[in-house]
């Protein structure tokens, strides 16, 4: 058998790149300019032909077109070692978003002295068996044409097969077979040549000076960005045909696998790459696919010869960084824009970033956890986990002991896994300035919280919630807390939340049904409260989603945990409280048993209907847009609202807001017309009650947080039980000249901003952005608030490659119920599930929206003791 292998890789330029608005083409332009000077492109008339708004990217595709005589095909032949391939690919190496042709390798396998194409034929068949571990390998076209995740590490290999002649292995069972199938494609003018015939190991007879050479093409339908990855390819697919050929020489072929399990293989590998299981072709059984490629290496070390130990490296190093669909997915996650994927593979093909830059650079545990470093800002932030001396903390040192001898690539595998279920359970949420929507990444690593400090947190969130509650009834009614100048009617009033509509709930009444609180933790476990959220906080499912992934995906950390430091308590019936409270919001005279509750909704588009579907179908509730709700009189006379969503309408009790109470209003009813008025007439009849109620807007607002601890002294006669950030507000000239002082220092944010929007965190912020944040206090300092940066604490958490410090917060869902009815004391209570979100690298911004994600958290309830 022959030496000489011959690599071919089809080059092209992604139409998301073509498309990139300037700057970033402007990048992609300059980095293809220097890719030009290496690749070769057969098909560079046909990418002129496409309408480019970038003068560069024509330009440049018009001079590689000039000097097609030095670029006339994308091949290559090496001869020798196989271990320098991977630099020796360099030149061919050009990857995209979305592939349109794929790599393939020939190898030489007879001189063609004799006939010898049956022994060809064979040796196809003999290695069809190991090409799903070849494509796991190659996997990396995850996005489809608009950029949108398919489900598929490799899409590209479910689209091969609608050719006739497509497939593992020729059916042919001699050369003239072949030939004459060759032929009758011809024939029909499905083909043009043998070059068509794409199977995915086909026979290659090449001729040159009348020598002719039988050889083995092997086809996978992605292009690889890493060189490393192509040299590895490169490496195993000319082991796998020497292994083959000597076994057809000897007699013995190996034979191929039947048709389906073959496609069942293939499927799986297109599936989930080497993030997955792998159908082992030895007993075709499910296994992690590391294990499967690992093995094929093994089997082909006799072949692999001194080339063995670099190919078992760089393998290595493969499953250790994930495929390219992993890491492209793991780069489109991070703000859901295509163009940083296509940055990435650019990157990747020029070898400015190689496989060293994606995997760690020491091994997956503690020792890759720098308790010192965590952001550009140089400090060392208290570790809830861990200490300073990288030892973890005892509580949590049995779940990161179990976590670390998973190892990186199964957790992955897992991670992988999980997201999967969370895509089709509609665990997602929006990407900031898009209309994707994004698996909820959720972190393996638990925060875990002392049943003592739970308790301790719950009752100083309960707290607030309760004097919130006294706050809007007041505001909304004879307005004692602005009489006693405690609140300012000026600051009232120019909160954005702050709306007439809020007078038509009756006094006495609870108003902030459900309830979100954000905390941090910092200096040595101090914990403060962030925000308050009072409108129609979202979250719980979230939290719920993450206990799932735990006890599904990753339960041996639960159970080490358990074993050692007692029960973690389970929050499953978070949800059912939430509709108990619901149904406990039912106007005076209806049994909450009995109520009917919708749940009023934007619609399928709306971020957290997801959220609400699952709300609704645990309550027995109905999911109700605008034009389904119907305001009509009873037979009594009386405005009541009316449930159409079905064949027969239905009274309504409540109605549990999860839209816009602007939109909702605004919006017409199942009659036509317009629901502002009749609603409200609807409201100060009494018959149905808003969850929460409208108007709430208000104490949401960031320069009204401020005197939330003024609130408990006034309504309550208490101490807060809770610290909260020192704020300022700006509309205070005296404040506001402080705060431009130090805004290189302070967190200022717009008093109605939601989901982290417009804020801007002093020590993060460029001298650009500062300037601009200095103009909008100078010319509309009412609109912002500012704080201390708080120095949020942090959590290990694996990013797919190693362990990393990230920022986190804690929302945490307290309810508020009168169950002696209106003007008696209201009860509190808070869900024992709380939503741990984790900051993106090098951000305290903690908003899914900004690329943050979420932990499980684990409410640790001491071990009972007998007796």
């Amino acid at each position: 058998m022959g030496t000489t292998v011959r690599v071919e890789e089809d080059l092209y330029i992604v139409d998301q790149a073509v498309r990139a608005p300037a700057p970033c083409a402007d990048e992609i332009v300059a980095r293809l300019g220097d890719l030009a000077r290496f690749s070769a492109l057969r098909d560079a008339d046909r990418l002129i032909s496409r309408t480019s708004p970038h003068p560069g990217l024509t330009g440049l595709l018009a001079e590689l077109r000039r000097n097609r005589s030095l670029v006339a095909q994308a091949a290559g032949q090496v001869d020798g070692d196989c271990a320098p391939l991977a630099a020796g690919v360099v030149p061919w190496a050009r990857r995209g978003v979305h592939s349109t042709g794929g790599l393939r390798v020939t190898v030489q396998c007879s001189d063609g002295s004799s006939d010898g194409g049956g022994d060809v034929l064979a040796v196809c068949r003999g290695v069809s068996r190991h090409l799903p571990a070849l494509l796991a390998i190659s996997a990396s076209s995850p996005l489809d044409d608009e950029g949108v995740d398919t489900g598929y590490a490799s899409s590209r290999a479910l689209q091969a097969p609608r050719w006739p002649a497509s497939g593992a292995y020729p059916e042919a069972a001699t050369m003239d077979d072949y030939r004459r199938d060759v032929e009758f494609l011809q024939h029909t003018r499905v083909i043009t040549g043998p070059e068509m015939m794409h199977y995915d190991v086909r026979p290659a007879r090449e001729v040159t000076d009348g020598d002719a050479t039988d050889g083995v093409e092997i086809r996978l339908c992605d292009a690889c960005s890493s060189s490393a990855t192509v040299g590895v390819i490169v490496a195993l697919c000319r082991a796998l045909v020497s292994r083959e050929n000597t076994l057809v020489q000897r007699g013995a072929p190996t034979p191929p696998l039947p048709v389906l399990q073959q496609r069942t293989a293939t499927w799986r590998a297109a599936r989930s790459g080497m993030e997955g299981e792998l159908l082992d072709p030895s007993d075709l059984e499910l296994k992690p696919a590391e294990d499967v490629i690992v093995a094929l290496v093994e089997l082909l070390a006799d072949e692999l010869g001194d080339d063995g130990g670099w190919v078992r490296d760089t393998v290595g190093h493969l499953l250790r960084a994930g495929s390219g669909a992993y890491r492209q997915r793991r780069t489109l996650r991070r703000r859901g824009r295509t163009d940083d994927v296509v940055g990435l593979l650019i990157a990747e093909t020029l070898d400015t970033v190689g496989l060293e830059d994606a995997t760690p650079r020491t091994p997956l545990g503690l020792s890759a956890y720098e308790p010192s470093v965590v952001d550009d800002l140089g400090e060392a932030f208290w570790d809830e986990a861990v200490d300073a001396t990288g030892t973890p903390r005892p509580v949590s040192a049995p779940a990161l002991s179990t976590m670390v001898q998973t190892g990186a690539l199964r957790l992955r595998s897992r991670l992988r896994a999980s997201e999967e279920e969370l895509t089709g359970r509609g665990i997602t949420f929006r990407a900031s300035g898009t209309d994707r929507h994004l698996v909820f990444p959720i972190d393996p690593v638990p925060r875990i919280i002392t049943e003592s400090t739970w308790d301790t947190l719950s009752a100083g969130v309960e707290q607030r919630m309760r004097a919130i509650n006294a706050f809007l009834d007041d505001i909304y009614g004879d307005r004692e807390i602005v009489r006693a100048g405690v609140v300012d009617l000026a600051t009232l009033e120019r909160a954005p939340g702050f709306r007439r509509v809020g007078r038509h709930t009756p006094p006495g009444r609870v108003r902030n049904h459900i309830n979100g609180a954000d905390l941090v933790c910092s200096d040595d476990g101090r914990w403060q409260v962030l925000e308050d959220n009072v409108r129609m906080p979202s979250g719980l499912t979230f939290a719920l989603a993450a206990r799932d992934v735990t006890c599904h995906h990753f339960p041996e950390m639960l159970d080490a945990t358990e074993r050692e430091f007692g029960e973690v308590i389970d929050p499953a019936g978070s949800l059912e409280t939430m509709c108990t409270t619901l149904r406990a919001a039912a106007p005076p005279g209806v049994d909450p048993e009995h109520a009917h509750v919708i749940v009023a909704s934007a619609g399928e588009e709306d971020s957290t209907f997801a959220e609400q579907s699952l709300i609704a179908g645990v309550g027995g509730f109905s999911v109700c847009t605008t034009d389904q709700i119907l305001v009509d009189a009873d037979d009594d006379g009386t405005p009541t609202l009316w449930d159409v969503s079905r064949t027969r309408r239905r009274r309504v009790d409540v109605v549990y807001m999860r839209m816009e109470e602007e939109m909702f209003l605004s919006s017409t009813g199942a009659d036509g017309t317009v629901l502002r008025e009749p609603f409200q007439a609807v409201l100060a009849a009494g018959t149905v009650a808003v969850a929460n109620a409208l108007g709430n807007g208000v104490a949401d607002d960031k320069a009204i947080y401020a005197h939330v601890p003024a609130m408990i002294d006034f309504y309550l006669g208490e101490r807060p039980a809770l610290d909260q950030v020192t704020t300022y507000l700006c509309s205070v000239r005296e404040q506001r000249d402080k705060v431009l002082d130090r805004l290189g220092e302070l967190v200022v944010k717009p008093i109605d901003g939601y989901g982290g929007a417009g804020i801007t965190v002093g020590p993060e912020c460029t001298e650009a952005q500062l300037a601009a944040r200095r103009r909008e206090l100078l010319t509309h300092p009412d609109q912002f608030i500012a704080q201390e940066v708080v120095r949020l604490s942090t959590l290990p958490t694996f990013d797919g490659l190693g362990i990393q410090r990230r920022h986190v917060d804690l929302r945490m869902f307290s309810h508020l119920r009168q169950p002696g009815g209106p003007g008696t004391e209201v009860d509190a209570l808070t869900v024992p599930a709380g939503l741990t979100r984790v900051a993106p690298a090098g951000s305290m911004i903690v908003n899914s929206s900004r690329g943050g994600g979420g932990k499980d958290t684990w409410i640790l309830r001491g071990r009972q003791r007998s007796g």
